[in-house]
């Protein structure tokens, strides 16, 4: 989540995850109550029809969970690229603060006395052919 990125510490969003997880088995619970026949009817299409679980073999069982899942709960399927569209996610905490490095310190090269062995496979300056 982004909750946990931004803060670096996991423990400031236990109460986030369990919020989403609550809503998460919530909504399955709906689901099973509701259309459990269509819904393992098209789990059982996705799993079995082919070895890539690719959802075009399965446009029956899919519209009959979407015409179960508008009638009896009011939800209707998002069109196609919904969840790949940016969003802006409105929350009470505060902005984390950006913690960029002005500048980077170099990188240390190798003292002059360090023992060096010569290439195993020959120079990398050209290749062989």
């Amino acid at each position: 989540m982004l909750c946990k990125r931004e803060e670096s510490d996991p423990r400031r969003c236990l109460a986030d995850g369990r919020a989403v997880t609550a809503c998460a088995l919530e909504f399955f619970r709906k689901v099973k109550k509701s259309c459990r026949q269509e819904f393992d009817d098209y789990a059982h299409c996705l799993e079995f029809s082919s070895s890539k679980m690719q959802y075009h073999h399965c446009r029956k069982t899919q519209a009959a969970l979407d015409n179960c899942m508008l009638d009896k709960l009011n939800i209707e399927r998002p069109h196609l690229g919904y969840f790949s569209m940016p969003r802006i996610h409105h929350t009470e905490r505060p902005k984390p603060k950006a913690e960029f490095k002005e500048s980077y310190e170099p990188t240390p090269g190798l003292p002059d006395d360090f023992p060096r062995e010569p290439a195993r496979h020959g120079s990398r300056s050209y290749w062989y052919n």
